[in-house]
């Protein structure tokens, strides 16, 4: 009998990354990702930020391609039982009925519908809203697709369905459109009181409910990868699609986030705190998303309450490429703040330059660098005050989270983007005040497990995570605590008057 595999997809907004994973062992045995440098979002007016979805599925061909041309499979005797896809959240996709796209996708990033999901708050009712949706429809896919009906009517009339990101690359290998209820939660198109559709939003938009797909599971058997497909992605036809979901439901999935309790975090383009929680809950001002959990179901209504900071690895990525040149990797600019002192000698920074940011009540404050002195400030001050700026948001949104009764004392990471550098690390335990648990894991490996148990081939999530490791933990210093309480207060003070604008 032959080794089997798993093959996992993260079809973020900076690239596309595959994994894939030995069945038996958990194992990672190859990844790669596509393009080499971030892919662009493309912003036609201010606050907009399209991407156009052909695009993804180019750079799941790419990535597909890098592994199996790589020295480490085999491709004759490869055995891929099942794949799983990882996607950026609350992006819209909209498609023909020949299974066309027919425009770029709205994603995640986008602004140009808060104020139609501001008007559907106040009209519906905050607490209608809140009880029902556990949100304000906001920025979200249902309120992305009444802008394309308000300001596309000739589009719209066109659509055969809207789908999330991963649903399109799902679409791509399979020919079927389908989505999932985690998927619906995190577009403000589920109801969790009634656990159903969200027909009163739909109505209320006046929305036609047959553009939504059909719903299946998170995780089962989704459909088959087609022989065109498959010619593409040089796999064998038939293989099933069995896991499918949003970035950060699915981050939590690959560091074993499945609990009450239970935390994850992650640091690319943009930032994210996600908690468990077994209660539907919700923040008064929608400042913190709670969505359906990967495992939700009507009897175990577990849900994900999601913190996100849109700028997050955009800004070091903006500071890396235009501030700088290009001329410093990211270790390298790890290493210059490293240097320099925590508190960065007085350099404030704010990462609020990627769009509407929720935690702000959907404000789009724009990026801020305050303190800064020409005579005494360095390059290793301005990137440390990046990743101190980062790290703060978190805080800020933390303490949202803790009012909302989620208590926890450990988060779990994978050992990628941001967490990487050491700096980062430290400053998130100590201004944080929790514990900090290190993974060898990542989204796309985290979906190929998904698909191990989509497919059946694990019997329990134990037997999926059998290939995590810790591989560092951290707990707060009580000196650095206090060093990282004085600056955040500081920046917490300023946070206000920036708002108070």
């Amino acid at each position: 009998m032959g080794q089997k595999f798993l093959l996992g997809y993260d079809v973020g907004s900076s690239s596309i990354k595959a994994s894939l994973i030995n069945a038996d062992t958990g194992k990672l045995i190859d990844s790669a990702s596509s393009p080499d440098k971030e892919m662009k979002i493309n912003s036609p007016q201010s606050g907009w930020a399209e991407q156009h979805p052909d695009e993804w599925w180019k750079h799941v061909i790419n990535a597909t391609s890098k592994i199996l041309k790589g020295k480490k499979v085999k491709v004759k005797t490869l055995e891929v039982i099942g794949i799983g896809i990882s996607y950026q959240m609350h992006g819209l996709v909209a498609i023909d009925k020949n299974l066309n796209v027919l425009r770029s996708s709205i994603i995640w990033c986008d602004s140009r519908a808060v104020e139609i999901g501001n008007k559907a708050f106040s009209d519906l009712g905050a607490g209608y809203c809140l009880g029902n949706y556990l949100n304000s429809p906001g920025n979200f896919t249902a309120s992305k697709l009444k802008w394309i009906k308000e300001n596309e009517p000739d589009l719209y009339s066109k659509i055969y369905k809207v789908m999330l990101p991963g649903d399109f690359i799902a679409m791509r290998m399979t020919d079927k459109a389908a989505t999932t209820i985690s998927g619906l939660s995190e577009g403000i198109f589920w109801n969790f009181k009634e656990k159903n559709i969200a027909r009163e939003l739909i109505n209320y938009y006046k929305l036609d409910e047959n553009l939504l797909p059909e719903i299946v599971p998170t995780f089962g058997v989704q459909g088959n990868l087609t022989a065109a497909a498959a010619k593409q992605l040089r796999l064998k036809p038939g293989i099933p699609v069995a896991y499918r979901a949003g970035d950060q439901p699915n981050n939590a999935l690959s560091l074993n986030v499945l609990n009450p309790g239970e935390v994850a975090t992650t640091a690319g383009t943009s930032g994210v705190i996600y908690g468990i929680i077994d209660k539907n809950v919700y923040d008064n001002d929608s400042r913190v998303n709670p969505f359906a959990h990967v495992n939700y179901t009507s009897e175990q209504p577990n849900v994900g309450v999601l913190l996100c900071i849109n700028g997050t690895g955009i800004l070091y990525s903006w500071i890396k490429q235009h501030l700088l040149d290009n001329k410093f990797s990211y270790n390298e600019l790890n290493a210059l703040a490293a240097k320099a002192q925590i508190g960065s000698r007085g350099i404030l920074c704010y990462p609020f330059g990627n769009g509407a940011e929720r935690v702000l009540s959907n404000r789009d404050v724009q990026a801020h660098f305050s303190g800064i002195n020409f005579n005494i400030h360095t390059k290793g001050d301005v990137v440390r005050a990046a990743q101190e700026g980062i790290v703060f948001s978190f805080k800020y949104g933390l303490e949202i989270m803790k009012n909302m009764g989620m208590k926890f004392d450990v988060i779990r990471a994978g050992h990628s983007n941001l967490f990487q550098s050491k700096v980062f690390r430290e400053a998130f335990v100590n201004t944080c005040n929790v514990k900090l648990e290190l993974y060898n894991t990542d989204g796309s490996q985290g979906a190929a497990r998904g698909a191990g148990i989509g497919t059946g081939y694990y019997s329990s999530a134990a037997d999926a995570f059998k290939g995590l490791k810790v591989i560092e933990k951290l707990n707060p210093v009580e000196q650095s605590v206090k060093k990282y309480s004085s600056v955040y207060s500081n920046w917490e003070k300023n946070l206000q008057k920036i708002l108070a604008n």
